[in-house]
């Protein structure tokens, strides 16, 4: 059974008002309809109380922060879903890539989407966020969803091409972890050994 992780990037306080929940929550069910198997789960991380990444060993986290590395670590493949601002993705995203094992996300499918209030931003992905999952040999999907605020309409995602869409990416996770050879994933990484610094 394939398990879908979907984590929420958005810091959105408002209940029920983050489009890029909205997003990833029909990517999600989009994923499961297309193989009933897969078992789906969304981290908001607004929600939780994670840790600051401050340069210890990720086994070394505790509570809520070592349960979320946990699920990322246990998960198949995973949905990313972010607001794009300042021309970057979120604050609490990149916490979590920051305090993740660097193999973590090794050999599994991962699919992007990203929100903005205008198309100013749509590199983004291909510049920041493709990068970044490259650095943890994951295969991320080469299509990704952007989102901009004129796809909405009173906190409804309205546009037929994004929905039809945001179904593509759901089903191209799934169908590229059924067919994901392990083997293919090229050359590992420098050997880092960390070093504990004493006072």
């Amino acid at each position: 059974m394939l398990k879908l992780l979907g984590l929420s990037g958005s810091p959105s306080v408002k209940p029920r008002c983050s489009k890029t929940l909205i997003a990833i929550e029909m990517a999600m069910e989009f994923a499961g309809k297309f193989n009933p198997s897969v078992s789906t789960e969304i981290i908001n991380l607004r929600d939780h109380d994670v840790q600051f990444c401050d340069g210890r060993n990720p086994e070394e986290y505790e509570g809520v922060t070592q349960e979320i590395i946990k699920k990322i670590q246990a998960a198949d493949g995973l949905l990313v879903a972010t607001p794009m601002y300042r021309g970057s993705y979120t604050g609490i995203l990149k916490n979590i890539f920051d305090i993740i094992p660097n193999d973590a996300l090794a050999g599994k499918p991962v699919g992007l989407i990203a929100t903005a209030a205008s198309d100013h931003h749509y590199l983004a992905l291909e510049h920041e966020l493709k990068p970044l999952l490259g650095f943890f040999h994951a295969f991320v999907l080469p299509g990704s969803v952007y989102i901009n605020n004129d796809h909405y309409s009173e906190k409804t995602l309205i546009d037929v091409g994004i929905i039809d869409r945001l179904r593509q990416l759901g089903e191209g996770v799934v169908r590229l972890y059924e067919h994901l050879p392990q083997e293919a994933l090229g050359a590992s990484g420098p050997v880092i050994i960390r070093k504990v610094l004493t006072t």
